[in-house]
């Protein structure tokens, strides 16, 4: 396989054992690409093995122990890379946390820290650094009917006074990231991807694919706060990855997202697609303003989304594959 591909050049991805990271590292592999790894612990077969199982990855894959919070741990996986892509992210703290300490700051230096190596690099063509579109979205000026855009930013003071820390790190991180890129000219884009929907590679699930596991389930607690939210398919937002880094003209952000609906609709399309799973009925209404995505600049490129069908059925195949749903409850 690999003598008939167009071999291309090294690539980093950080946190490449995450829900997204890994399918970024799986379809850089299939592309031809060299990818260094970086990981909390290489040897920590639990955690790193399905990456191993990888085509390509005997051949192209290198994995590197970086933590985040380290100032040049980075330093060796990033150089002699000619693209780099920033999908690390702190993990979220317990809920009486210190939000600053423990959520908003890491998010930040953990950012810098990373581009910092970057900075160190020679090599370096591109960094495309993962986002969230929950960066444009918060915001007390909502109109009626709102459709959203990059040059959307949520309010950090909105944020603070409703305590979604998420959301605020998120913000926060990619702000210093602009700062820091257009301060050392270093070419950035980022990818705001709205809430991924899709197989899991990793065995064991990440609070996003555990939250999707648990709505299937029946239940309503993580969902619940959704109200209206975009999805996207997580291999969709892997190719987009790679489409806005070997690009050259693709600049600044590009929000990533296939389909905006509100808990109510996507479970009755859920309830129908899967009629033996509980799927909850109704959702508390929480009254949140209705929007859009515009995501004009990312088809302007040529990306095409799946379906919001498309993303579940694949997600519901794999949780039936990796034993977390049956597939009598999953069949219709």
């Amino acid at each position: 396989m690999d003598r008939e591909l167009k071999l291309k050049g090294k690539v980093c991805v950080t946190g490449a054992a995450g829900f997204l990271a890994s399918w970024l590292v799986k379809r850089l592999l299939l592309c031809g690409y060299h990818v260094i790894g970086t990981v909390r612990d290489p040897g920590d077969e639990r955690k790193v093995g399905h990456l191993w199982r990888l085509e390509g990855a005997r051949e192209r894959l290198q994995l590197m122990r970086a933590d985040l919070m380290k100032e040049g741990s980075f330093d060796a996986a990033i150089m002699g890379c000619q693209g780099v892509f920033h999908t690390a992210s702190p993990v979220l703290g317990h809920p009486n946390c210190d939000p600053r300490a423990e959520i908003l700051q890491p998010a930040i230096d953990g950012t810098l820290n990373v581009l910092r190596s970057c900075k160190k690099n020679p090599s370096l063509r591109r960094v495309v650094f993962t986002s969230s579109s929950s960066t444009v979205r918060v915001r007390h000026d909502l109109a009626s009917n709102a459709e959203l855009d990059e040059s959307s930013w949520s309010s950090e003071e909105l944020c603070e006074t409703l305590k979604i820390w998420y959301v605020l790190s998120k913000t926060l991180a990619e702000k210093a990231a602009w700062e820091f890129c257009e301060d050392n000219n270093i070419d950035l884009v980022t990818v705001l991807p709205s809430f991924v929907i899709g197989p899991s590679l990793p065995p064991i699930l990440c609070s996003t694919a555990s939250d999707v596991l648990g709505l299937l389930k029946g239940e309503t607690e993580k969902f619940k706060w959704h109200g209206r939210m975009g999805y996207i398919h997580i291999d969709d937002v892997a190719y987009t990855h790679i489409l806005l880094y070997e690009n050259e003209s693709a600049k600044g952000r590009y929000l990533c997202s296939s389909t905006v609906v509100d808990n109510d609709e996507l479970t009755a399309i859920l309830a129908a697609r899967y009629p033996n799973l509980p799927i909850p009925k109704r959702f508390e209404n929480l009254e949140r303003p209705f929007y859009d995505l515009n995501v004009f600049k990312l088809k302007a490129l040529g990306m095409k989304f799946r379906s919001l069908e498309e993303m579940f059925d694949d997600c519901v195949k794999s949780l039936i594959e990796q034993g977390h749903l049956s597939s009598g409850d999953a069949s219709s």
